[in-house]
């Protein structure tokens, strides 16, 4: 019998891997990831956007970070407000949040076409005035913009902080590759590099802001219950790991509070320690069927092109 210590990790990847799948189950998407063959979908496997997207840890933390960046920005916040049901299916959205995600980085090149067209058909009917009278629409390409910012920013610090060392040429050629699907969504003066990116949050800082609308959002999401065993501490894990993300100005504007911020960086510390957990507890996920439809092996994504 192997020693304790050898035995630990495939012992907790069980669970784990229950717990992956309860708070996100497969096939709802009803997306192919396996034919056809050597259809490489938007990126491929030589591409650093099938690696940062490979770590599971990493993306929900850096999800969870850039919906709270999100809120700040009070005509995305609008959008939210007004035609999203987050106060009843936070978890939903979530969800179908993921799902958009996977499928422009792991499904056959059409596939994440058809998904694009559909969600820029969904923001071609939201639109209306944020609390201040300003009109928006979600498919306003600056808003576009800031979307896909916070999330690359997101799952690229995500990946970084929890799962491995992302060099900084690396980080650039995610921004270079991601910006794709937000230009194809509309989105306009993509920044394609983490200077760019640095300079982008500077420049829209001045248009941030905080408000009773804005805390709801946030106290929805701070006690949402995940549908998956021991609700509260994993919510408590993942939120806290994405709130240790944020950049300090956004903590700042959030008003988080010591406490908070101190369990955030217990949950960070956490998340870094179990992350290898999770590629043991998944090791047939969306990023290795998309390598077996290009006929490579999953290990390949483990080093950077």
């Amino acid at each position: 019998m192997p020693p304790m210590p050898d035995r630990l990790p495939s012992m907790i990847a069980a669970p784990l891997r229950n717990w992956v799948l309860r708070a996100f189950p497969r096939g709802q998407s009803g997306i192919d990831y396996d034919s056809p063959p050597g259809d490489p979908g938007l990126f491929g496997p030589d591409s650093v956007t099938w690696r940062i997207h490979s770590e599971f840890p990493g993306m929900l933390a850096g999800g969870l970070c850039a919906l709270m960046l999100q809120v700040l920005h009070p005509l995305a916040l609008a959008g939210v407000w007004d035609h999203s049901r987050f106060r009843e299916d936070l978890v939903g959205r979530l969800r179908r949040t993921t799902s958009f995600v996977a499928g422009t980085t792991y499904a056959p090149r059409e596939t994440a076409l058809a998904l694009i067209r559909r969600v820029a058909a969904v923001h071609a009917q939201v639109a209306g005035h944020a609390a201040d009278g300003r009109a928006y629409s979600a498919d306003d390409p600056g808003l576009l913009t800031w979307v896909h910012v916070t999330e690359a920013y997101g799952f690229l610090h995500g990946c970084r902080r929890y799962c491995r060392d992302v060099p900084a040429a690396i980080a650039d050629a995610y921004y270079d590759e991601t910006c794709r699907v937000a230009e194809m969504l509309g989105a306009r003066a993509v920044p394609r590099s983490e200077a760019e990116v640095h300079d982008y949050f500077a420049a829209v800082r001045p248009t941030l802001q905080v408000d009773e609308r804005s805390r709801e959002v946030l106290d929805v999401l701070f006690d949402v219950r995940l549908p998956v065993p021991a609700p509260r501490l994993s919510r408590d894990v993942f939120l806290g790991a994405g709130i240790a993300l944020l950049p300090g100005w956004a903590g700042d504007m959030l008003e988080l509070s010591l406490s908070r911020r101190g369990s955030a960086r217990i949950a960070a510390r956490l998340l870094r320690t179990s992350a290898p957990l999770f590629r043991i507890a998944l090791p047939d996920g969306l990023a290795a069927r998309a390598c077996a439809r290009m006929g490579r092996a999953p290990a390949t994504l483990r080093s950077w092109p």
